[in-house]
């Protein structure tokens, strides 16, 4: 049974129902550099619309890192930085869990210049791109509202579109720890659990299986290990030299900044990621006091109060510099 939400909501829930039940022949896609939630929702999008009888196809800048291999389609997701061109363009596009229209990155070149657009998302920061847009900032994924919109269409739920939904739970969660763990996340996955999903598998799979090549960055990365007075800020970077040693992917980069997060006393931890020698990717997590969505969006960048990031064009040392002081200045 669907939870009630706010009459705005609700009418976001029936325009997303309308813009894909009156069209076909849609393309998925999702933020650059894919997350669980990001996958996830890509993935249970298409078994949504493989059972209304659309044609689609799924996409994304990036490539699908492999643990989600397992999802239902996942293994279906064209990557455009693989080398996937488009056979035409589309005019009918479904965006999931991406804040803004520029972190679809490449993948934007497969719209036709009269693409419209189905933006569904979980950011406070979404811009609100596209024609129709089912946005809640109160859902702990973008997989929570799929699985309202999952009702509406009438979607008959199995373990395939469950292991979806709550995979990107799992993920966006933190593994049901984070502060956006609700009553209704609670509820949402044991309804999953109903459909045969089977949670210390997904555990498993996606929080406790660690890549060697993981491991070999995070010990480069701890190297670094920096604070500021008083430890309340800390944070880490990686190089690409670091990246190119080790041999590591973008998915050994997921969890990183945690490490300077979860250390005692600190109220914000942060991963500076050497992309190219003028390019770096800024990762934020807050305890609360400071809303690093803000300040990523100020930058930049986009996400949540609690965890957000940015790209920023100069060094490596100048990021560094310049944002733990606009940290600083955040501090309560």
């Amino acid at each position: 049974m669907m939870t009630a939400k706010p009459d705005s909501s609700v009418y976001q829930l029936k325009e997303a129902k309308r813009f894909i039940e009156v069209r076909d022949d849609f393309l998925v896609v999702s933020h650059v550099q894919p997350d669980g939630d990001a996958v996830s929702s890509t993935a249970a999008v298409g078994l949504m619309l493989k059972r209304l009888g659309k044609t689609f196809t799924m996409l994304n800048n990036d490539r699908i890192p492999a643990k989600f291999d397992f999802l239902a389609g996942a293994g279906d997701i064209v990557c455009v930085a693989d080398g996937g061109v488009p056979k035409r363009a589309f005019r009918n596009v479904i965006a999931v869990d991406c804040a803004d229209f520029s972190r679809i990155g490449d993948a934007a070149g497969w719209f036709a210049p009269d693409a419209e657009i189905l933006n569904i998302d979980h950011h406070p920061t979404n811009d609100n791109y596209g024609a129709v847009t089912l946005i809640r900032s109160d859902a702990a994924a973008t997989a929570e509202i799929l699985a309202d919109l999952a009702d509406a269409l009438g979607i008959v739920w199995d373990k395939a579109l469950a292991d979806c939904i709550y995979s990107g739970l799992l993920t966006d969660t933190g593994g049901f720890r984070y502060a956006n763990t609700t009553p209704q996340v609670m509820h949402l996955a044991a309804r999953m659990l109903q459909y045969g999903t089977e949670p210390h598998l997904l555990a498993e799979r996606l929080l406790e299986r660690t890549p060697y090549t993981h491991i070999q960055l995070l010990k480069r990365a701890l190297a670094t290990l920096s604070f500021t007075k008083g430890n309340r800020i800390s944070w880490i970077q990686v190089t690409t030299r670091d990246i190119a040693e080790t041999g590591a992917s973008s998915e050994d980069m997921e969890g990183l900044v945690n490490y300077p997060r979860n250390i005692e006393g600190v109220e914000v931890g942060v991963l500076f990621k050497e992309v190219e020698p003028r390019k770096i990717k800024v990762s934020f997590r807050s305890g609360g006091n400071v809303d690093v969505a803000s300040l990523a969006k100020r930058l930049g960048g986009g996400g949540h109060l609690r965890a957000a990031g940015c790209t920023l064009e100069m060094t490596l040392e100048a990021a560094v510099e310049h944002v733990i002081e606009l940290v600083k200045r955040e501090l309560p």
